[in-house]
């Protein structure tokens, strides 16, 4: 059995790090340090077209999120998500990453319907909204009605290596109608442990802080910025087996 290895990326040199190291999948997103944000169209185009020259199928899922915070979105924030799914549609993703809850910790269903709607048939990622869920075990029959494709979670864990009962508890209820995606905390040591879970995919970020220079130096200095470490990645990898 093939091990899916999902990374978050937030540029273009981020993905091509994914591509070489052999990772199946990328998250596109940005400002990964609020928990990810809706990129840009640039940023979506020029991966696709990276994943294309590398003849990487189904690579490019992004991440549709309008704003930091928790997961309940007015109508205005619905319909600005829902033009997000199509423009990254139009911009080449093969996926997108979405979520919505409502003010009882239930998955939003007529926000869900709308994203899946406008997906046009791509594949959907459900979010780690889950994991802010009341119920996220019942919410599971709820997503793969909705034709969610997958769910990323944590298992309500800060690392998901500590959520692996619930993560279990999941793939049970799931019994392959949904897949389910284990997020959060991981570190590369955590992701054998994952698998044997019985999860399809493991989502990390990766990341690594480069660029931080002498602050009165040109060019601003002084703050560096996260990257994707080609290394880590590859590491995943091997240790997806």
């Amino acid at each position: 059995m093939s091990h899916t290895i999902e990374i978050a990326v937030q540029d273009v040199a981020g993905a091509r790090a994914t591509l070489e190291a052999g990772a199946q999948r990328v998250e596109v997103c940005s400002a990964l340090i609020t928990g990810g944000l809706t990129p840009s169209i640039g940023t979506i185009e020029a991966i696709v077209e990276a994943a294309r020259e590398a003849d990487a199928r189904n690579f490019v899922h992004v991440l549709v999120r309008p704003r930091p915070g928790g997961f309940v979105y007015d109508a205005d924030e619905i319909r600005t998500q829902v033009r997000d799914i199509r423009a990254a549609i139009m911009a080449g993703a093969n996926g997108v990453v979405v979520g919505a809850l409502s003010p009882n910790g239930e998955v939003d269903r007529v926000a869900t319907e709308q994203f899946v709607a406008a997906a046009q048939g791509l594949e959907v990622t459900f979010h780690r909204a889950i994991d802010a869920s009341a119920n996220p075990i019942d919410e599971i029959d709820t997503l793969a009605d909705l034709g969610v494709t997958r769910i990323l979670s944590s298992g309500q864990a800060a690392r998901s290596r500590d959520g692996i009962p619930v993560l279990q508890e999941m793939v049970h209820r799931a019994a392959g109608r949904i897949q389910i995606m284990a997020g959060g905390g991981v570190t590369v040591e955590a992701i054998p442990a994952l698998f044997s879970a019985g999860v399809d995919a493991v989502h990390l970020s990766a990341r690594h802080t480069v660029g931080a220079t002498d602050p009165s130096g040109p060019g601003g200095g002084g703050v560096g910025h996260d990257a994707t470490d080609a290394k880590l990645v590859r590491y995943a990898v091997e240790a997806a087996g």
